[in-house]
């Protein structure tokens, strides 16, 4: 049927600030199903708390309510807006939670809202483990065997009636909070008070443990006919017992046979129909026993998840685009098919190329942290990789993860204990592929590590043919490598760096020049969703060697944007917003925008957000040679944090166009050493500093700027490595473990000045003019890393004479600094005087925190401003803001219940969330203060 003339206005929940277990991938969901709801002539408003969203943008939606997500939120935007109807699915499990609540209240109808993508009683059958359960025995689909528990007691009379090893899951929780295996009786007491504890409806299933067992998840869509398609198979190369966010995932499904995929697929869309009547997204997670291929189903959401917006880039099919137009009434055979334009949009696609999920972890953070991954998700983000092979896509994957991988091994990072080895294979945490590669390279047989892994003997073969392949490699030279043999390994994945390790004594350039001299360079292929049975239309790519390049190259005038990569703390969803922001502004331009990024989860990775899309690795080699291809007027490094500015060395040498501030003086303000001294010249204040190469060096140091001092390497995001000492015997210790894990890099050490407030200001140059956007106060004092603060806009504490301070000391960094588009600067403040701590003239976590305050196009402006279109005279900047806006950390500390939650210089939350206070003695306010005072003393 057509779509429901009577929905005129959508209102659309979205999952607030980023949370392990629920990241940016409900960004790019809620996004997609705004901007097809925009399409279909339908206002949509948008209710979510999190400001580093391009999902709470307004170009993305009609009415944006940066609220907190509580029902009376949701009272206040039906009083203002005339809303038809409400969209939870596209938030996660905060918003069908939000929703159900919502509607005991009696609210939606009370207001004449309809709930459209998904029933509430889908939620229902879904979520309560009991009924889920009985639902799946009562249409035939295999369950493990369980018992439902409310009570101490009870828990304990089901699982002497199962019998260990048992699995433990809460009702109503995400991310797998308060789940996790008992595998002894004796542990099973804590673990069942820990479930029932995380279910907010005091209810556990006690389930029978199907540990070893293989995992995959289908993605469904079905319409008002009830056609149901499976968009997506994805199979989990861990098996069951790690939570699939946490494990490495493969698209399509690679072990699968034809029979067993058949009943999955009969039985996932049994269960589809079976939760209820809507029309909408589904994702469905099977078990299934590696020696029977026996199916048992682990659960359904109904909803939009982790999965969809990974099978959406898998495929190049819009999952949320389309759930959205589904769930205002159309059928799938009316939609048009969003890569072929020609087709409709009721088809399932079909793959000609593999792709990889890898997990990224921030372990590192969280210093004595529990890091064997088990039911309970622990990962922050993840990237994906794309390849005509497996092995191909997981080594592209590892290049991606920005943890200094050149590939799956052979950089240099290998273990060769292999005690530690093993153990690592029998109890996974982050670095378990790894360990797969160096074991097999050791010589342990495959089936060896299958049986301690459980992970399927295809998988393992697949790694054991790399390892085969670099010991072919070291019977040549670079010389005398045999045209046909390069070939296969560039095939395979290997990078340049590899190579050149295997080779020995030739660098990553040597083994470049080496194939451009064989005229042996990647060519790039369309994502097309049909295995090339249609045209495509869509200019998505992924990089490859074969023959044929498919990436046709414009005459226009282009601009490449380089992305963030994984999400991870201390680099998170705010650079992707700012990426999107850079690509809209060089398209309004007049620009031919392109994209290169890795991260599925994201907006900048839509493929019909840029002009062109390159999925791949941020990742040199395989930046220099999309350069080398589209020939840009320049690449844009500002706008993608960390990942993207440490490209720019590289370009700078190379002579590749650097957009905006110059490699150079970008340089200066990362180096704390080279700042600092530009800080003196420029007579503006800043704690004494020295720079130290070894623990000897650095107490003298100490000695000389004075105790507290602050501790922390050069080139650091999210103050990674930080820490305040007070002694010679902490210091040593803080600077022999810095130099362990940085060699070659130097330790600089600042006086901490104890007690100092905090500010920082955002601002925008052209090179002449400077227009300061925003000055915040910090509630928690200099000490604190700015990430993990409690920041106030504008602050609230400052004299005008610091302020007055702050504001002459940013243009004068950003007119020493040259600055071309933007410029973070943090400062501490004590007894009236203001020093400078460091400056960052990119994009930083604070830019759409301040854009949505001020109602203000920030990064629009800062983009064409570094592009070279407009002056800051150009515009009428003007903030809206009619009193305070409070930028509030969130941590997710909750995963890791065993570590020091105390905040220090190095920073720990997941994500933020932004509210909004009319004065200063709003209770929210005061009370935040206060808890805060202790540190505030001036």
């Amino acid at each position: 049927m057509p779509k429901d003339t009577s929905i005129k206005s959508v209102l659309i929940i979205g999952s607030g600030p980023i949370i392990i277990g629920q990241a940016c991938e409900f960004d790019y969901a809620g996004s997609q199903a705004a901007l097809s709801l925009k399409d279909e002539g339908i206002s949509v408003s948008i209710i979510n708390s999190n400001p580093a969203t391009i999902m709470t943008d307004k170009v993305i939606a009609d009415h944006v309510y940066l609220l907190p997500l509580t029902s009376d939120s949701i009272e206040k935007i039906l009083k203002e807006q005339q809303i038809d109807a409400v969209l939870p699915t596209m938030g996660g499990q905060t918003a069908l939670n939000l929703c159900i609540e919502v509607a005991e209240r009696g609210i939606w109808e009370k207001y004449g809202v309809k709930i459209i993508g998904v029933d509430l009683a889908a939620i229902e059958k879904t979520e309560n483990r009991e009924a889920f359960r009985q639902l799946m025995v009562d249409i035939g689909v295999g369950v493990a065997t369980s018992k439902i528990a409310n009570s101490f007691l009870e828990g304990k009379e089901a699982a002497q009636e199962i019998g260990f090893p048992l699995v433990i899951r809460p009702s109503y929780t995400l991310g797998g909070k308060g789940a996790g295996f008992v595998h002894k009786k004796e542990d099973f007491d804590a673990a069942l008070s820990k479930g029932l504890q995380a279910s907010p409806t005091h209810e556990v299933l006690v389930e029978q443990a199907v540990i070893g067992w293989k995992e995959y998840e289908l993605e469904l869509l079905r319409d008002n006919n009830d056609n149901v398609i499976i968009i997506c198979s994805i199979e989990n190369f861990d098996p069951m017992g790690i939570h699939t966010g946490d494990s490495i995932t493969v698209a399509p499904a690679m072990t699968l046979s034809d029979r067993c995929y058949q009943s999955m697929r009969n039985q996932a869309i049994k269960m589809m129909r079976a939760i209820g009547n809507f029309a909408g997204g589904c994702n469905v997670q099977f078990s299934v026993n590696p020696a029977d291929e026996a199916i048992i189903a682990i659960e359904i959401n109904p909803r939009v998840s982790r999965s969809s917006a990974l099978a959406s880039k898998a495929t190049g099919y819009p999952i949320a685009k389309i759930a959205a137009k589904l769930a205002i009434g159309y059928n799938l055979d009316e939609i048009e098919n969003q890569i072929t334009k020609t087709t409709s949009a009721y088809f399932e696609p079909t793959l000609d190329y593999v792709i990889v999920k890898i997990p990224r972890w921030n372990f590192d953070k969280f210093k004595g942290a529990n890091r064997q991954l088990g039911l309970q998700m622990k990962s922050v983000g993840e990237v994906m990789g794309i390849g005509r092979s497996f092995i191909e896509a997981l080594q592209k994957a590892c290049q991606s993860l920005e943890i200094g991988r050149a590939g799956l091994g052979a950089d240099g990072r290998q273990s060769r204990n292999l005690e530690e080895i093993m153990h690592s294979l029998e109890f996974p945490s982050w670095d378990r592929l790894f360990h797969i590669y160096d074991a097999l390279s050791l010589g342990v047989p495959i089936e060896s590590v299958r049986k301690v892994t459980k992970i399927d003997r295809w998988f393992l073969n697949q790694i054991a043919d790399v390892v085969n392949m670099e010991n072919e490699l070291r019977r040549y030279s670079l010389n005398n490598i045999p045209e046909e043999f390069l070939f296969t390994l560039k095939q395979k994945g290997f990078s340049d760096t590899q190579i050149a390790y295997i080779l020995g004594n030739v660098t990553e350039e040597d083994v470049y020049q080496r194939r451009k001299a064989l005229g042996m360079h990647r060519v790039y292929k369309m994502v097309d969703t049909c295995a090339a049975e249609f045209p495509a239309k869509t200019p998505y790519y992924y990089s490859t060697y074969e023959g044929e390049n498919e990436s046709i190259v414009s005459d226009k005038k282009k601009i490449i944007v380089l992305g963030s990569g994984p999400n991870r703390i201390g680099q998170g969803i705010e650079f992707d917003y700012s990426c999107v922001h850079g690509l809209l502004a060089a398209k309004e331009s007049g620009f031919e925008a392109i994209m290169v990024n890795c991260n599925p989860e994201t907006v900048s990775t839509d493929f019909n957000m840029a002009d062109k899309l390159y999925f791949e690795p941020v990742y040199w080699e395989h930046v220099r040679e999309i350069i080398e291809l589209e020939k840009p007027d320049g690449v844009i490094v500002q706008l993608g944090g960390q990942t993207a500015l440490k490209m720019a060395e590289k370009m700078h040498e190379h002579g590749i166009k650097i957009i905006g501030t110059s490699f150079n003086d970008m340089d200066i303000a990362e180096d704390r050493g080279r700042f600092s001294d530009l800080l003196k010249e420029l007579d503006i204040p800043y704690p004494k500093y020295g720079v130290a190469e070894s623990a000897e060096e650095a107490i003298e140091v100490a000695h000389h700027v004075g105790y507290p001092v602050l501790v922390r390497p050069s080139y650091v995001l999210g103050g990674q490595g930080m820490s305040i000492v007070i002694n010679d015997e902490d210091l040593e210790k803080a600077v022999v473990g810095l130099l362990k894990n940085l060699p070659g890099n130097r330790v600089l050490i600042d006086h901490f000045l104890d007690r100092a407030a905090e500010a920082e200001s955002d601002s925008i140059s052209d090179g002449e003019d400077v227009h300061i956007v925003g000055i915040m106060e910090h509630i928690e004092p200099a000490g604190i890393h700015s990430g993990d603060s409690f920041a106030v806009l504008p602050p609230f504490d400052l004299s005008d004479n610091v302020i007055s301070q702050i504001e002459e000391y940013t243009v004068k960094i950003a007119k020493a600094l040259n600055v071309i588009g933007l410029l973070n600067i943090q400062f501490a403040v004590k007894n009236d005087m203001v020093y400078v701590i460091e400056a960052n003239p990119r994009a930083s976590r604070t830019v759409p925190f301040i854009a949505k305050a001020y109602d203000v196009p920030y990064i629009n402006i800062a983009a064409k401003v570094m592009l070279g279109v407009a002056k800051l005279k150009d515009f009428t900047i003007e903030r809206k803001l009619w009193g305070y806006a409070i930028k509030e950390p969130v941590f997710s500390f909750d995963k890791f219940p065993e570590v020091n939650k105390e905040l220090g210089p190095e920073m720990k939350s997941t994500g933020e969330a932004i509210r909004f206070i009319p004065n200063l003695q709003d209770p929210y306010f005061r009370s935040l203060y206060k808890e805060k005072s202790m540190y505030l003393s001036r």
